[in-house]
């Protein structure tokens, strides 16, 4: 088995090991099972009656922007890891 060290810039770092992290963590669960449901219901138009319009766009940025920081993370290492 091989030993592989990956570097990663400290703006990566830094967001990896922060509190915050865990809040991301956190809206990732949130934009994988509730935004879609919050989104099939602002389609019905049986609920949120008046704010349709401002929950759909923020459910839908929750499920395609949500995902990108360990998407970013991932490519930082997998590009060191190309490196190697």
């Amino acid at each position: 088995m091989e030993k592989v060290t990956v570097e990663v810039n400290p703006t990566c770092a830094k967001i990896a090991r922060s509190p915050l992290y865990f809040v991301i963590t956190a809206l990732y669960g949130v934009s994988v099972s509730f935004a879609p449901l919050f989104l099939y219901w602002c389609g019905k138009g049986g609920y949120f009656q008046g704010f349709e319009s401002a929950i759909a766009p923020v459910c839908f940025a929750m499920i395609v922007l949500v995902p990108l920081l360990p998407v970013v993370l991932g490519s930082a290492v997998i590009r060191q890891l190309r490196r190697k």
